[in-house]
């Protein structure tokens, strides 16, 4: 036992004093929260170059809805002329209507130097679509037929809760779906990244022979399991401090967005407050229905499982090849799995409940990812508890299987092996 607390110690402070895993440690939550709020940024900018936009009405009946903004200028024209088309020209493009859209609805053509962007076509389609429907229905002679357009147009606002022992709370589908989804990925990509970790550590001293000193003191169950835990270690690690840091830095980004509302909340409290925010509000609204505690308890014990699994048969893979390139045959069926496990995700996601997703959480190769997904969505603890013992069961049987073809393979040279042969090792005594 001492060996081995020995090897975990030696593989979790050759990783954590690498100046790579600090710098990704540093930069990662970073990264992520430039990847949130970035894309919000960017949406808030306004186009500011006013580009200049032609309308031709031969009808005179649409061209005075365009309205001039920062993004665009619309300029009425009785015709298209050839200075239009000009390389030098100012004129963005052209909009030309032929004929009334009530009757002929292909009558709208947009004319332009280059392909017309999707902001001014859609906006084109808006303007025109709103006064097309409004004469449609004038021809009905409905009385008070604007009161009747701005009362039909109203959506209906559909407010989830969820019940619970104590009271009712406000949920949101899409910020359960958003979490579980990120929970998800992240298991999917610290099981690959350092499961591939104790095989590339297991490759390296296997090529170097260092391997055939070290096991004439410590055991190869030893080694392998000292591997896979200080790896494991350096993971969880890893992850506490990006939690930490990107949460420090999530609240700097919420009081730089939120900065009025301290003041929203004093003045008019804080349901008031979170109704005037908006889609913001709601979010904040559905997040304090979220079980985190529960989502960061299996989120944890998923990973362990997950990463007990997968990273035995990378060590086993590791210990049985001679070549980073022999790799591929034998971990290309096991990441095929785990794509599987994250499209099944995205699928249970929509449907949390359903066959896919109950089947997909309980299967051990799959479960650690699908049922992240599921946990946001209140997952029957039965099923949760069900799901990590067939996980941790099937972990220590790869475990098994793994040490197996570990203590072999280790000193196994010049040749590569076939599943036929590690299943041979598995046999010997």
């Amino acid at each position: 036992m001492n060996k081995t607390l020995i090897i975990i110690r030696r593989e979790f402070l050759y990783r954590v004093k690498k100046k790579s895993f600090i710098l990704l440690t540093l930069l990662m939550p970073i990264l992520m929260v430039a990847l949130s709020v970035v894309p919000m940024l960017l949406a808030q900018i306004e186009d500011e170059s006013g580009k200049l936009v032609v309308v031709v009405d031969k009808t005179g009946r649409y061209a005075p809805l365009f309205k001039s903004d920062e993004s665009y200028t619309f300029q009425i024209a009785p015709s298209v002329i050839p200075e239009f088309r000009d390389e030098d020209s100012e004129v963005e493009a052209v909009v030309n209507i032929t004929a009334p859209l009530d009757v002929s609805l292909d009558s709208v053509k947009i004319y332009s130097r280059t392909e017309v962007s999707n902001d001014l076509l859609m906006r084109v389609q808006q303007t025109l679509n709103e006064q097309v429907h409004r004469d449609k229905l004038l021809r009905y002679n409905v009385p008070q037929l604007d009161s009747l357009v701005a009362d039909l147009e109203k959506p209906v606002n559909v407010t989830t809760v969820k019940w619970s022992e104590e009271g009712e709370a406000i949920s949101n589908t899409a910020v359960s779906m958003g979490i579980g989804m990120v929970f998800a990925f992240l298991i999917y990509m610290f099981v690959l990244a350092y499961g591939g970790m104790v095989m590339q550590s297991v490759i390296e001293e296997k090529t170097n022979r260092i391997v055939e000193i070290i096991v004439s003191s410590v055991k190869p169950f030893q080694l392998m399991m000292g591997k896979i835990v200080g790896v494991g270690l350096v993971g969880i690690l890893q992850f506490a401090l990006w939690a930490v840091l990107a949460m420090i830095i999530f609240t700097g980004v919420g009081f730089f967005f939120l900065g009025d509302m301290t003041q929203a909340t004093a003045t008019q409290g804080v349901a008031t407050s979170m109704e005037g925010m908006g889609e913001i509000g709601n979010i904040f609204k559905g997040l304090g229905s979220v079980p985190f505690g529960e989502i960061v308890l299996m989120f944890l014990l998923c990973f362990v499982g997950g990463y007990l699994l997968f990273a035995s048969f990378f060590a086993a893979v590791g210990a049985s090849i001679n070549e980073q390139e022999d790799a591929t045959q034998f971990n290309l069926p096991l990441i095929a799995i785990m794509m599987f496990s994250l499209y099944a995700a995205m699928g249970a996601s929509a449907n949390p409940n359903g066959p896919l997703a109950f089947w997909a959480s309980m299967f051990p190769l799959t479960s650690p990812i699908v049922m992240m997904v599921r946990v946001p969505f209140s997952v029957p603890l039965w099923q949760e508890l069900l799901s990590l013992a067939l996980l941790f069961g099937t972990a220590l049987l790869f475990i098994w299987m793994g040490a197996r073809i570990y203590r072999v393979g280790i000193l196994m040279y010049g040749k590569k092996p076939t599943l036929k042969e590690m299943f041979k090792w598995m046999r010997y005594h």
